[in-house]
């Protein structure tokens, strides 16, 4: 997640070579990811959609984003 980054709330992920943005809301993905890499994010996702939510507005205001767990 960038500090201050455009609309709509959204990360970025990379894996590899491969890099994608994520919508939080809606889960839409621009960019390319390997479907087993995206499995794994969207479950990620569906866990921490709230965190995700909450450290954007963070990062809207410049604050210090929150510690959000890795997919287990």
């Amino acid at each position: 997640m960038n500090f201050k980054d455009h609309s709509p709330p959204h990360f970025h992920v990379w894996y590899g070579e491969y890099k994608a943005i994520v919508t939080i809301k809606e889960g839409i993905v621009k960019g390319e990811m390997p479907k087993r890499a995206l499995k794994m994010i969207f479950e990620w996702l569906e866990i921490h959609r709230e965190e995700l939510l909450i450290d954007w507005n963070l990062a809207q205001k410049g604050n210090k984003l929150n510690k959000i767990e890795p997919l287990k």
